[in-house]
């Protein structure tokens, strides 16, 4: 008996490569990830990888763009009908439970801030982290000096969860300082 493959659109491809290779390039960064590795975890041809994005480094910044919009969209969720020090809250919230639940992703963040040296890629991450400081500031309200050491506790977050740090005491510790200054 002959079986049926389920023909995907173009954007259900596009999207299901997006989550190869976020895979991929939170693991090995740009320049160590391997598109075949990709195509392979996608469960297409390599050349199709470069017939909808182009190059590596497009697709990387696909990535980037897609990870930071990600949270974004996490971010509005969670402040949902809230202001203030309330949507703060909800918006740490929610990003620590990201935090604990996808290391994956956080990896993938953490090799964007490092492949900044490229200004195209450089260009993408500032203007989603941008975003992302701009969203908060408009709904929390707080002042500049809040602002920052909200972000600055959600940076230590990534770094610790990144390296797994929170399996150690300190890193409980530390985990522990950033959800109170939330």
């Amino acid at each position: 008996m002959a079986t049926t493959t389920e023909r995907k659109s173009k954007e259900e491809r596009r999207e299901e490569i997006l989550d190869a290779a976020l895979a991929e390039f939170a693991r090995k960064g740009l320049h160590g990830a391997s598109t075949e590795e990709i195509a392979r975890l996608a469960g297409i041809s390599q050349p199709y990888i470069f017939r909808l994005f182009g190059t590596k480094k497009e697709l990387y910044i696909a990535g980037v763009a897609r990870c930071f919009r990600q949270t974004l969209e996490l971010m509005q969720r969670a402040a949902e009908g809230k202001r203030g020090d309330e949507a703060l809250r909800a918006i740490g919230g929610a990003y620590g439970t990201l935090l604990e639940s996808d290391r994956l992703y956080l990896r993938a963040q953490m090799q964007a801030y490092a492949a900044c040296e490229d200004p195209e890629i450089c260009a993408v991450v500032r203007n989603g982290y941008g975003d992302l400081v701009s969203y908060v500031e408009r709904v929390s309200g707080v002042e500049p000096k809040e602002l920052a050491a909200f972000f600055s506790a959600g940076m230590l977050m990534n770094v610790l969860s990144s390296m797994d740090a929170p399996a150690e005491d300190w890193g409980q510790r530390l985990i522990e300082g950033c959800k109170k200054s939330e």
